[in-house]
């Protein structure tokens, strides 16, 4: 177990072998392998990246953001060269993944069109324009949230750790605006959470 465990690449297909086994079990459930089933599997793979891109986010700014200006000049090439270009290529893919699965999501339930509008489109009930307009600012949020990470974050960081050439003032420029752009994020990341984890409860 030990030989398993300390081998990343092999916990991690271990790991999803066994989630592999679980979907199946549910395929067996009342729905088989229809629609909701299709969704549900949906769902998983949109909480799994979201998690690892929230994950990241929330390690970069109560963590590397924070403990960098304390670690010694001669340490710090190691988190720079190594620790953090690893966490962004994650970081950004994993963005762009939960916003693709969670559009899908809303587009295979029929409601995408109502949460993108703030229920102002697709639905003549007055009732459910409150739950999609909370919902649909959760999905602009992450959307935003994702832009964000493509557009301003990533290129700037690119600069700031030297994976693309640029002198020392662009690279400090371009540090900050890459912090800055990780902390509106996560400023942003709060209320999305709260829409994408309260309105299926509240409204069912």
């Amino acid at each position: 177990m030990a030989g398993l465990l300390s081998n990343f690449r092999n916990t991690f297909i271990v790991g999803f072998l066994l989630a592999v086994v679980m979907i199946v079990a549910y395929a067996t459930g009342p729905q088989g392998t229809g629609p909701a089933f299709i969704q549900a599997v949906m769902r998983w793979m949109h909480v799994f990246f979201g998690i690892l891109w929230i994950g990241l986010l929330y390690y970069f700014n109560f963590v590397q953001i924070r403990v960098m200006p304390l670690v010694p000049a001669e340490l710090k090439p190691g988190v720079s060269k190594y620790i953090a270009p690893e966490a962004l290529f994650w970081f950004r893919w994993s963005a762009l993944a939960t916003v693709i699965m969670g559009l899908a999501i809303a587009g295979s339930r029929g409601y995408i069109v109502q949460t993108l509008s703030f229920g102002l489109a697709g639905t003549s009930d007055p009732a459910s324009h409150k739950q999609y307009a909370l919902l649909g600012l959760g999905m602009w949020l992450g959307i935003i949230m994702m832009l964000n990470v493509w557009g301003i974050i990533w290129p700037n960081q690119k600069r700031a750790l030297g994976l693309v050439e640029a002198d020392a003032d662009t690279k400090a420029k371009a540090a900050r605006i890459a912090m800055l752009g990780s902390r509106t994020n996560m400023m942003l990341s709060l209320p999305m959470l709260v829409a994408m984890t309260m309105s299926q409860t509240v409204f069912g």
